[in-house]
């Protein structure tokens, strides 16, 4: 299916709530057992391992005797807060038999938003594999807020390959990879491309405890491949299945990476941010941010959407309206439509104080 590294550097496993449990509550402790004993080989093998894990609202569900996930945030908080120290003992008594301690670590989006607290949770996750643990990461249920939530683990487990320069991201799932529902009915066994029409053959999750289904993982895919790291989507029931996947014979979907990966803070402005608002331009300014590499100044400019400030990241789009870049705006959604198409003296004149015109400077910005 592909020539993988010999011994990839450093893997990210991603396993979702139905690949812990057998119900609401109910850990399958056969399933457990064989994942990390999966994982610590590769680990023997000299392979560094970070593990993406859902689980914790599922159990805290079974604990508190509920039969069904809440509808009301607080009553989910509430689940995870219980169901997470179930899911790190769970992964610790996975572990205990080989010898590895796990360590847990939850975050929200803000933790990766914010540069220095992004470039913080990097510098923790490498001094715990550094101390041999593996560490556990699971979104901060108990306290996120719709505007500080990653909204589903498949996008947190590609921000940590990103993070952490991953070769490989796998996601387990009950999914046996991604299906072509639309064509021959068979499992897509490798995808050079995320185009249209593979998006068109993913579809949500009918389970309760699920978040997402093949459209988030389809995403995942899309962050990860971008920063250079490869994505297996497959069954974790199927046997052995993640050194099989590595040694290129696995079932699944394998989801080649991009041959150049962006830098790591253009990756940082183009996939962990959520913008602000968005920067509207002009038919020629598109090649020279996307096929020449240049800043965008005021003069390409046609107009803003959403209220933001000088330093907030927006979204870059088109005259047709699609998004295709992101970056750092040096001036404010107050600021910019008196500035729209006007030339670099023009905007001089009114700004004789900035040492910078660009609107977007070629360093803060990303192509997507």
């Amino acid at each position: 299916m592909l020539t993988p590294l010999k011994r990839p550097a450093r893997v990210v496993v991603k396993l979702g709530t139905v690949m812990l449990t057998s119900g609401a509550g109910r850990l399958d402790t056969e399933r457990i057992a064989s994942i990390c004993a999966q994982l610590a080989r590769l680990r023997e093998s000299g392979t560094e391992v970070l593990v993406v894990s859902s689980g914790a609202v599922g159990l805290g569900l079974g604990r508190l005797g509920l039969a069904r996930k809440p509808s009301e945030i607080a009553k989910k908080q509430a689940c995870a807060a219980v169901g997470q120290s179930l899911l790190m003992e769970t992964w610790q008594a996975g572990f205990a038999p080989h010898g590895i301690t796990v360590a847990q670590v939850l975050l929200t989006h803000e933790d990766l938003r914010a540069r220095a607290r992004y470039l913080g949770v990097r510098e923790t996750l490498s001094q715990l594999i550094g101390y041999g643990a593996v560490p556990i990461i699971n979104e901060n249920d108990a306290v996120s807020a719709a505007e500080i939530r990653f909204g589903d683990n498949d996008t947190l487990s590609a921000m940590v390959a990103s993070l952490v320069g991953a070769q490989y991201l796998v996601i387990l799932s009950t999914a046996p990879g991604l299906v072509d529902m639309k064509g021959t009915g068979e499992v897509v066994p490798v995808v050079e491309r995320i185009t249209p029409e593979i998006e068109a053959m993913a579809g949500g999750t009918t389970s309760e405890l699920a978040v997402g289904g093949m459209v988030s993982k389809i995403a995942a895919a899309r962050l990860a491949t971008k920063s250079g790291c490869g994505v297996f989507i497959a069954s974790g029931s199927e046997p052995d299945v993640i050194p099989r996947l590595l040694s290129g014979s696995g079932p699944g979907t394998f989801f080649v990476p991009s041959g150049l990966p962006l830098e790591a803070r253009k990756r940082w402005l183009g996939y962990f941010q959520r913008p602000s608002g968005v920067v509207s331009i002009n038919a020629c300014a598109v090649p020279v941010l996307r096929e020449q590499g240049r800043s965008l100044l005021a003069v390409g400019v046609t107009g803003v959407n959403g209220e933001f400030a000088a330093g907030d990241v927006v979204d870059i789009a088109g005259p047709d309206g699609s998004v295709f870049a992101r970056g750092k705006t040096a001036f404010s959604s107050d600021e910019l439509p008196a500035l729209a198409g006007k030339r670099s003296d023009e905007v001089r004149a009114l700004h004789p104080q900035r040492k910078r015109l660009e609107v977007i400077h070629r360093n803060d910005l990303a192509l997507l």
